[in-house]
């Protein structure tokens, strides 16, 4: 059975939509999916479900955070091969030094290539910004409160949902769909 990542936005974010990470186990077994993992306390999880598109799988995760905990929340699913590969086009190497200073933004879908020629996100620092496969990679060296703040603008200008996880819980992550 194909595991999945999913990638809730927003959980447990200061004091704003607190989720327990056994109700958001619980929740997604309810969904019919197995094997659930949590990673952290920030809406990260790991599951097996039948082959399905990841986007059939946000929508059935939304819809189910909505009703049984009363909170919209964003979610982006991606299968193990699609994290794979996004880790292996890492392009930052071994200049992204620091795991925790490294960002990985997962996009809902690929930007509009006329949005992206018009708002092009490398632009806002482009030697730490780098287009991938729906992920923009950005490397912080002086750290996330220095750098472009890049999840608002990808979605105000290219009009795709996104959410970020710094690069250490991305090899994390990958390691749960491995098990």
């Amino acid at each position: 059975m194909p595991r999945y990542a999913a990638l809730l936005r927003g959980i447990n974010v200061g004091k704003a939509k607190a989720v327990a990470m056994a109700d958001l186990r619980e929740l997604l077994a309810g969904l019919g999916y197995e094997d659930v993992q949590t990673l952290l306390r920030s809406g990260n999880a790991a599951f097996s479900a039948p082959r399905t598109k990841p986007e059939k799988l946000e929508r059935a995760i939304e819809t189910a955070v909505d009703k049984q905990l009363g909170m919209d929340v964003s979610c982006l699913v991606r299968t193990d091969a699609e994290l794979s590969a996004a880790i292996a086009a890492d392009p930052f190497g071994e200049l992204a030094t620091n795991g925790s200073r490294y960002l990985a933004l997962f996009l809902s879908e690929a930007p509009d290539p006329k949005l992206l020629a018009a708002h092009d996100p490398t632009e806002l620092a482009p030697d730490e910004i780098h287009l991938g496969e729906r992920v923009i990679y950005q490397w912080c060296p002086d750290g996330f409160l220095e750098a472009p703040s890049l999840g608002p603008f990808v979605e105000k200008h290219l009009k795709v949902r996104a959410t970020g996880r710094n690069w250490n819980t991305v090899l994390k992550l990958a390691d749960l769909l491995a098990t």
